[in-house]
């Protein structure tokens, strides 16, 4: 192969000029932003104009052997940036031809390669087509032929204010490292919805999309989203590589693309990094806050990054037995490789807080309340940490302005913090009694988590505690279209219907739960009770009792089916060891419906002045 020494001068061809110096491309006098591999291969093609260069001499000169790279997918990815760039066509290419399986090769004229002898023929010939191609453009201008119009003065336009990334494919080829490909993924989506210009869909609902063979432009649009965020990652030992593409959905095209090699001590900063290009190529003016936070990032613990990435994967389907724990094993083994590191912290915070379900809160709240403390001390900016002491605030301390504190922390540090904003609506409905924000709020983190039948499930639950009875029914229903087996979804609908009096369809709706124990269900106590079927009522209870022997009973759960039996004595005295026990159900006193025939008590009222309770009734 004939080959030059290297350009060193500014090249022009067409409408465009290259500085190799610089490294810098410009049309019309106006730099195009092209950096790293795509620039590299074009100051490679201008070194030997009308030659070809081949793919190995492109791997060995830019990627080299201990470089660690999906190679076919980066190259092919560089060269679509390239052709971007120039406006050209692998169809139909003015600048750079394809020749397959073999490389590349640049065939248009360009000032600063020829030979003198030929420079003035080949200026003519510039000068003659660079006439030829402004009659054209003005045509194509015109016309819009083919969205020419929108690409060449895309400056123009308004930025793109909502964005999805698609789950990044695992190319190990080895399913055990799905989590490490999933929690790249998330951790890309956190660090773009700290960005308050952005919408960024959740985690939850773009996993949806794992192994899809839909479109970008079609996922876009069932999200309602106006660019997508596609890739891959290959992690090896402490080596990691992300290769990642950036696609306009209409019109569909290319933005931006480019691959990053990273040690996994650095994977911190690499998240910011990503999502600062992205930021920059969908123009997003960024406050100076959201700069500072993609700007700060540590070094991590490889060993810590990873033990902390399987208890994201494990709290993600908190569902299936056992993950929970799995969960929190996986947080204490990050924390204790890697003390300092901050996120495991509030993983932590928020698996102890969720066992508040299942064991005493005061076995597991204080530990919670720990964990979040520890993680803002060790990184006051970290919206999980926030969100992890909200709940604990909310949920145990019942310190009310505190939680409102955190919870608006979080979603200033985080706006598209899909768990803060579901967190902070149930707060505002079952706590400070505004319900018409509570619902925006759980609305906006629908918004953000379409597809997520846990966000539809909250969005219900303010429904139902706002007594707009058919609107829930309606949502915990969406939310049983997206999982069929959701069982709180199914037993919230009969839930409805009991306070709708509807008692047919109720025990109807109890009975899909198949063979979930319903019969030891204090709910079913009450309907029971409500639809005069006492007898039933009382062998239900009598279930529920011998239940509690065997594992914990939230006494809140007792109190609600004492109350529907009328007997208002057992209801407080079971209501007082919910109080005592700190029972998580409690925050729901105020708002829940089962109660409203005891809220003229001095007993009742008594409660709530004891927790704290803003004095300003829920209004029904």
């Amino acid at each position: 192969m004939a080959t030059q020494a290297a350009t060193t001068r500014t090249v022009r061809f067409g409408v465009f000029e290259f500085d190799p110096r610089a490294g810098e491309l410009r049309k019309q006098g106006m730099k195009i932003k092209l950096q790293g591999q795509p620039i590299e291969i074009l100051r490679l093609l201008l070194d030997q104009p009308g030659e070809v260069v081949t793919r190995e001499e492109l791997q060995r000169k830019l990627w080299p052997s201990d470089t660690f790279v999906d190679f076919e997918h980066s190259l092919n990815a560089a060269v679509k940036r390239l052709r971007d760039a120039l406006d050209d066509s692998a169809d139909t290419p003015r600048y750079v031809e394809t020749l397959a399986r073999r490389g590349y090769r640049f065939i248009a004229p360009a000032d600063g390669l020829a030979p003198a002898a030929a420079r003035s023929r080949t200026v003519r010939w510039i000068g003659l087509g660079a006439v030829a191609a402004l009659v054209l453009l003005a045509a194509l201008v015109g016309l819009n032929a083919g969205g020419w119009r929108d690409r060449i003065f895309r400056g123009g336009t308004k930025p793109i204010s909502s964005i999805a990334v698609l789950p990044l494919a695992n190319l190990s080829g080895d399913p055990e490292q799905d989590y490490f490909a999933e929690g790249m993924t998330e951790a890309l989506i956190t660090e773009l919805g700290k960005i308050s210009a952005l919408r960024v869909i959740s985690r939850q609902t773009m996993m949806q999309y794992k192994g899809t063979k839909k479109s970008a432009p079609q996922i876009a649009q069932e999200l309602n989203v106006e660019a997508v965020v596609e890739g891959s990652v290959l992690r090896a030992g402490d080596h990691v590589r992300i290769s990642v593409q950036l696609i306009e959905a209409v019109p569909e095209r290319h933005l931006w693309a480019n691959s990053y090699d990273r040690d996994l001590r650095d994977v911190l900063a690499l998240h910011s990094e990503m999502a600062r290009a992205v930021a920059d190529e969908v123009r997003v003016k960024l406050m100076p806050q959201e700069q500072t936070l993609l700007a700060s990032a540590r070094p991590v613990n490889p060993e810590a990054y990873a033990a902390y990435l399987r208890g994201r994967y494990f709290w993600n389907r908190i569902g299936g037995p056992g993950n929970l724990e799995k969960a929190l094993q996986s947080f204490h083994e990050a924390i204790e490789k890697d003390p300092s590191y901050a996120s495991p912290h509030a993983g932590a915070a928020f698996c102890y807080a969720r066992l508040g379900f299942s064991r005493s809160p005061r076995q597991v709240f204080p530990k919670a309340r720990d964990a979040a403390l520890k993680a803002m001390e060790l990184d006051e900016t970290l919206a999980e940490a926030h969100s992890a002491l909200g709940e604990v605030k909310f949920n145990f301390d019942w310190d009310w302005p505190g939680a409102e504190r955190e919870y608006k922390r979080a979603l200033e540090l985080n706006p598209n913090s899909v768990d803060a904003h579901w967190q902070y609506a149930l707060f505002l409905v079952r706590i400070m009694g505004r319900l018409d924000e509570g619902i925006a709020e759980a609305q906006r983190a629908l918004e953000l988590d379409p597809l997520s039948p846990l966000t539809n499930v909250v969005l219900a639950s303010n429904y139902l505690r706002s007594r707009r009875y058919d609107e829930a029914i309606a949502q915990y229903k969406r939310a049983l279209e997206l999982d069929p087996n959701n069982g709180a979804a199914q037993e919230n609908v009969a839930w409805c219907y009991t306070l709708k009096g509807m008692y047919p369809e109720a025990l109807a709706e109890y009975k899909k739960l198949g063979e979930f124990p319903y019969l030891e269900h204090a709910r079913l106590v009450y309907l029971y009770a409500a639809s005069g079927r006492r007898k039933e009522a009382l062998k239900a209870i009598q279930e529920l009792r011998r239940l509690s022997v065997r594992q914990y009973v939230d006494p809140f759960d007792m109190a609600i089916a004492y109350a529907g039996l009328g007997d208002k004595d057992s209801v407080f005295e079971w209501l007082r060891k919910a109080y005592d026990e700190r029972s998580e159900e409690m925050t729901v006193l105020k708002a829940e419906p089962f109660f409203d025939p005891l809220r003229s008590d001095p007993r009742f009222r008594d409660l709530l002045r004891r927790m704290n309770f803003p004095s300003d009734p829920v209004k029904h």
